[in-house]
């Protein structure tokens, strides 16, 4: 089962306590204090391990503590320290604590380590409280105690390339073709519910990892769909393949659409670079449409692969358009490490309304405007998801009591919309 967030609670060892003692041999009825000090409590340790691939280990096991300190001993001798607990984890996990939404590490490398919890220190024995004045103390120190937390792990998939489309789009059927995964494909919506994994093979020397990301719905950056779970393994991928379905009713809007979740989800993930394909162009269906539709790209200078994956038709020429993609982008893009950590100031889908003029009224919000800008106004398709939006964000409801009439005008940025009720 692939699993990709879990909470789980974790706990560092307690220290060993000080011992309180005094050497006592034959001849040395007053021997002084010997009592020798705890040993340290174990860390929890996060490793990445290149061979997982998910986190699916922690759905049965959810605590995980490590070894105590021992105590100390007579004669100076310190307790054994307690073993540190390191757990293994794939690479993209990212660690936050669960309590407070911290981003506490981003674990990416074969071998990389984290320590989440620091073992307690041992205490100090008898020994180390000795004075001119004391001689014999009978004090020590008990070991420091453990700590633990609740954290929350998120894996996001590490892939040089990333197929992202509608359901049913065929990126399932394109990442078998291209690769030595097996997902499980058939012709129906949601036929993949986790990502999967593939090494496509470029040359005799380079391959590249290929990820086919479940498919996405309108509302998939409010959550919608399992949508939040799905873009989080489209921000680790570096280059993606935009599958569209020759077969849907309008291609352009689908496309639109898509674009539109990524940017509203992450602004930085509307500006990967796009491999953007046409499938299923093997259909009748399909071929006589071909040259309406590639008018409807070319008009937007969108630039198109036309292929089928299911008959195998010009799948290399997009992986090979996809890897020079990623042969283009520049270094420190490819060696980005770092997960951005995104706590927005302001709700995106807050807006504001304000009367202009009478009859002209303005709309201002981060996600209503960015909606606008990606909104195609000359397909009804796009027209009715950008009606829907602005239903969903409560915008048309506050219009009307605001007290708009049909007629008046509406502007969204950039934008001049008439009201129609």
């Amino acid at each position: 089962m692939f699993i990709d967030q879990v909470n789980i609670h974790v706990k560092s060892g307690k220290g060993g306590d000080g011992m309180v003692h005094f050497r006592r041999e034959k001849y040395e009825p007053r021997g002084g204090p010997d009592g020798g000090d705890g040993g340290k409590g174990g860390d929890v340790i996060f490793e990445v391990k290149s061979t997982l691939n998910s986190l699916s280990k922690f759905r049965q096991n959810e605590k995980f503590a490590a070894e105590p300190g021992r105590g100390g001993g007579g004669s100076q001798m310190t307790g054994r320290g307690g073993k540190d607990l390191i757990i293994p984890v794939p690479p993209g996990t990212v660690v936050y604590d669960a309590e407070t939404g911290e981003l506490i590490g981003d674990l990416t490398e074969d071998g990389q380590q984290l320590m989440v919890c620091k073992g307690g220190r041992g205490g100090l024995g008898n020994q180390h409280f000795a004075t001119s004045r004391n001689q014999a103390p009978r004090m020590a120190e008990r070991g420091e105690p453990h700590q633990e937390k609740l954290l929350r792990l998120e894996l996001k998939l590490i892939a040089d390339i990333g197929i992202i489309g509608l359901p049913n789009a065929g990126k399932s059927t394109l990442l078998s073709v291209l690769t030595n995964a097996k997902p499980r494909i058939g012709d129906y919506p949601f036929t993949t519910l986790e990502p999967n994994l593939g090494v496509a093979k470029i040359d005799e020397d380079t391959t590249v990892v290929m990820a086919d990301i479940p498919g996405l719905i309108e509302g998939a950056h409010e959550g919608a769909g399992l949508g939040h779970d799905f873009l989080r393994h489209i921000q680790r991928t570096r280059v993606l393949i935009h599958m569209i379905d020759g077969l849907s009713e309008d291609p352009l809007a689908d496309y639109s659409q898509i674009n539109t979740e990524l940017s509203m989800f992450d602004t930085k993930l509307g500006k990967k670079p796009q491999v953007v394909v046409l499938n299923k162009i093997d259909q009748p269906e399909v071929q006589e449409r071909l040259k309406e539709i590639k008018a409807s790209f070319k008009k937007k200078n969108i630039e198109i692969v036309t292929a089928s994956a299911m008959a195998r038709m010009n799948t290399r020429d997009i992986l090979v358009a996809a890897y020079q993609k990623l042969q283009d982008l520049p270094v420190d893009v490819l060696e980005e490490e770092t997960l951005p950590v995104y706590k927005p100031d302001v709700d995106p889908n807050q807006f504001e309304i304000h009367r202009e003029d009478g009859d002209k009224w303005r709309i201002s919000g981060v996600a209503i405007e960015r909606s606008a800008k990606m909104t195609y106004w000359e397909h009804m398709g796009s027209i009715r998801r950008f009606q829907r939006l602005m239903q969903k964000l409560g915008v048309d409801k506050a219009l009307r009591e605001a007290g708009i009439q049909d007629g008046d005008t509406v502007y969204v940025g950039d934008f001049e919309l008439e009201w129609q009720d």
